[in-house]
């Protein structure tokens, strides 16, 4: 499917390395039909050697005659790249977007370009056991659309769905999601160098457990609750174990940290949207305040799409 694609990655760090990787693992492209931008020339010599693909300090003349342009540069720059590459693509063009919230109708409008795939990929993408949630514009063919899903399944697994707010969505599960795990991994740790473990044979004892712990989930197809209930035996450790945890009500925290990103989510498309990509203060966090236009801030409520207001309960549904 990719095999006489020429590919361009307008940013080289790591998501963008990452996708090379896992293409040229796989074989599903050779590297001298990727070429790579990004402005240290450092950079670009340890891709031409390790990978052996090409490369550009310019641009535009990475994205001009590429079959697929792939948005790989960090949300703060992404508005200068997208001035630079205005009027550079052909409609016949895919642009793929792997930049964290931003929206495709901003990428549109400045590109004035149609055919845009936006993915949010996940950190484990950079040893090719990702999750990355996608969609695409009317405007990308069913060819473009394979061939977007062969790119993204370089990076581990991929899922398409039909609208942005599940990008948003996502972004706060999957997304967000290792960030979850391995502050957990990292409180196990602790427990068990408190218990009087090593640090060394903590981590190896708690990282070969969420890994088992993760492939017995995957492999059985059981439902989660069904597992836990397998390993929790009346009046036993984990019983008592997990009776702390309800106690302190880790259930709610889950899913008030994941409304918070969901939100967050929300918030940072609205900003790159409006050109304004800059790092958010906890004053601008959801449930507290939000920036506007005029640079004040407003009382505790975040605004979506078309002014609808997102309330701030982890209970509730994500508006669609």
């Amino acid at each position: 499917m990719l095999h006489n694609t020429t590919l361009s990655f307008i940013g080289s760090g790591t998501m963008a390395e990452a996708m090379i990787r896992g293409l040229l693992h796989r074989r599903l492209i050779v590297p001298e039909r990727i070429l790579a931008s990004g402005p240290r020339p450092e950079r670009g010599e340890e891709l031409q050697r390790q990978y052996g693909v090409r490369w550009t300090t310019d641009n535009r003349e990475a994205a001009q005659g590429a079959d697929i342009v792939v948005l790989s540069v960090k949300p703060q720059v992404l508005p200068g790249v997208l001035s630079e590459l205005a009027g550079t693509l052909q409609p016949e063009q895919l642009v793929l977007s792997i930049v964290a919230g931003a929206r495709i109708e901003y990428i549109a409008r400045v590109l004035n370009h149609e055919a845009i795939v936006r993915a949010m990929p996940n950190t484990p993408a950079q040893i090719g056991e990702g999750m990355s949630v996608w969609t695409a514009t009317p405007a990308v063919t069913p060819q473009q659309r394979e061939q977007a899903r062969w790119l993204l399944s370089a990076l581990g697994k991929e899922l398409f769905v039909h609208d942005e707010d599940s990008i948003d969505m996502a972004t706060a599960v999957s997304g967000t999601g290792p960030t979850y795990v391995f502050l957990v991994m990292e409180a196990l740790v602790d427990a068990a160098v408190h218990l009087g473990f090593s640090r060394r044979v903590a981590q190896e004892l708690v990282i070969q457990t969420v890994i088992g712990s993760a492939l017995f989930a995957r492999e059985s197809g059981k439902h989660l609750a069904e597992l836990r209930n397998m390993v929790t035996s009346p009046g036993g450790t984990s019983a008592e174990a997990i009776y702390q945890l309800e106690k302190g009500g880790l259930r709610t925290v889950i899913s008030k940290a994941v409304w918070a990103a969901y939100q967050k989510s929300r918030l940072l498309g609205e900003m790159v949207g409006a050109g304004r990509p800059r790092p958010i203060s906890p004053l601008e966090s959801p449930g507290l305040t939000h920036w506007n236009s005029s640079g004040a801030d407003r009382p505790a409520q975040t605004w979506g799409n078309a002014g609808r207001v997102l309330e701030a309960d982890p209970t509730a549904r994500p508006l669609k």
